[in-house]
């Protein structure tokens, strides 16, 4: 029995188990502290809350069914300066009075090392802006509810220009700086907060307002429930977020961020209700996070055209790890907005159920010369009831010319600023059962193939229930059903310990491959 303490606040300690197991602990542990019996839990990820600050503990764990017991780490809690209770300021919690005003004055007036708490309520509020150095703390019971009201949003503008000419950017909308509204929680260059707790940040989004003509532009895009642009360590743990308007939580050129332990819960008919979605982002802790949303768990991403190829800013260096992804259109999702690039993304010990693609990588012609997908590795991972396990598409039909001949064509094109990049993908001991279309597909540019793809000890079934639909997202591609891996232009290819039971077509079919050790 071992584990590792991943996070330490004034207040809490985030824990994760050291097995091989994927997410949960079979046999279920119990949490010692100071030789106390406090918690029993299934999770590999827990948080202990409503510790003391600045106080030393004692923790262990044992094996709720043999009894087996780790070693004992001994840590102290964080320095606190004062704790603010929103109540104080005014906030009812009532859930019909608005208590934008009290929450937002309680979170200004906090000094450095502080925490602001919200208690058991639910508080009606218009966007919050978050303050530095700071914690704010949502207590058992406690809601933030969003206004429905758009009107009660402000609008962060997409570029604004000073006499210089130069350019600050603040709203985004899919990968393009333009305007949208501020999100409930709201972070414009903040470092060093904490939002923690066992409370609930509800978008209060459904079909009678946000999510009604979702595709449509009204006054200004939709907000994120969490928005983070330009901040940097940050830690997000133990809350639940749900309903919300658009993206769930979105940091934007951001770095050192850790979301841990969270639920993320939008409806499966949710408009683009993305999970978490990294942009331009590094060093980024994605742990423990249970997914039950209606469009990508996580979607890494970096800009679609012009902040991408302007400012060229990659999301590099993201973990993700125990982490539950359920219902989503695709469980981890690269792109399509990549014309920063993407590097070194690393995922393991996670379950993928019921989503329509498990690791998708997304491109096109067009995303830029910058647009380089560079080190995606994943291993431990059990897929279940996964349409389609693997895919790589660099057709991607995306944009209003995403069905131009420019963008569909299998011709191989010359190599130009538009022509994106994919190289060093490795997928390794991962089990995929239930799956219906097709075990993998895989399609580089031809005048710029994927250059480095490894399987190793992955299995794919098929249900028997199995129904044919798209493998992937591009033009003139026929349904499937029980079919296969397809690998189309890629060079230097690995293949071993990968079995495929209950395929209606050939376990592999191959196109413009090069270099096949197979």
């Amino acid at each position: 029995m071992k584990f590792d303490i991943i996070s330490i606040t004034a207040t809490t300690i985030t824990i994760e188990v050291l097995n091989d197991e994927k997410v949960y602990s079979r046999e279920g542990l119990v949490l010692y502290l100071n030789n106390s019996p406090v918690l029993e839990s299934k999770n590999n990820v827990t948080t202990l809350f409503n510790l003391k600050p600045q106080t030393q503990y004692q923790l262990y764990i044992k094996n709720a069914v043999t009894n087996e017991v780790s070693s004992t780490a001994t840590f102290k809690t964080s320095e606190e300066a004062l704790v603010l209770n929103v109540r104080d300021f005014g906030a009812v919690g009532n859930g019909k009075n608005y208590d934008t005003a009290a929450i937002q004055a309680a979170i200004m007036a906090c000094p450095k090392g502080g925490r602001v708490i919200v208690p058991e309520g639910s508080y009606l509020t218009a966007p919050l802006f978050l303050k530095s150095h700071i914690t704010l703390e949502l207590k058992r019971g406690a809601e933030l509810l969003g206004s429905s009201e758009r009107l009660d949003y402000p609008i962060l503008p997409g570029i604004i220009k000073n006499s210089m000419d130069e350019e600050y950017y603040l709203g985004t909308w899919e990968g393009e700086a333009v305007d949208c509204f501020a999100s409930l929680i709201t972070g414009i260059g903040v470092e060093e907060v904490v939002i923690t707790g066992e409370g609930c940040i509800n978008g209060n989004a459904s079909h009678e307002n946000w999510w009604h003509k979702a595709k449509e532009k009204r006054i200004a895009w939709r907000p994120r429930l969490v928005f983070l642009r330009d901040c940097r360590d940050m830690t997000i743990e133990g809350i639940t977020l749900k309903n919300s308007p658009s993206w769930t939580l979105h940091p934007v050129f951001s770095k050192n961020l850790n979301f841990i332990n969270l639920k993320l819960i939008n409806p499966k008919d949710s408009p683009n209700t993305d999970g978490i979605n990294p942009e331009s982002c590094s060093d980024v802790l994605i742990l423990g996070v249970d997914f039950s949303v209606g469009d990508d768990c996580i979607a890494i991403k970096s800009g679609k055209l012009y902040l991408g190829r302007k400012l060229k800013t990659p999301s590099e260096n993201i973990f993700i790890r125990n982490c539950h992804m359920k219902f989503g259109h695709g469980a981890i999702v690269l792109g399509s907005e990549m014309s920063g690039g993407i590097k070194n993304v690393f995922a393991s010990r996670c379950i993928f159920q019921e989503t329509d693609r498990g690791i998708r990588i997304k491109t096109r012609r067009g995303r830029g010369k910058d647009a380089v997908i560079d080190g995606i590795y994943a291993e431990e991972i059990l897929m279940k009831g996964v349409l389609t396990p693997f895919v790589i598409n660099a057709f991607y039909f995306c944009d209003e010319d995403g069905k131009t001949e420019y963008v569909w064509s299998k011709e191989k094109l010359p190599v130009d600023e538009g022509t994106p990049t994919i190289k060093n993908i490795a997928y390794k001991n991962i089990e995929c059962v239930d799956s219906e279309v097709a075990a993998g597909f895989f399609y580089g540019l031809p005048e710029r193939k994927i250059e480095g793809l490894s399987l190793e000890n992955i299995t794919v079934s098929f249900s028997e229930a199995a129904r044919p639909d798209y493998p992937a997202m591009m033009s003139f591609l026929d349904k499937r059903v029980k079919a296969g891996f397809f690998i189309g232009n890629a060079i230097n290819v690995t293949i071993k310990k990968v079995s495929i039971d209950g395929a209606a077509e050939a376990a592999f079919r191959f196109e413009g491959v090069e270099n096949l050790d197979y």
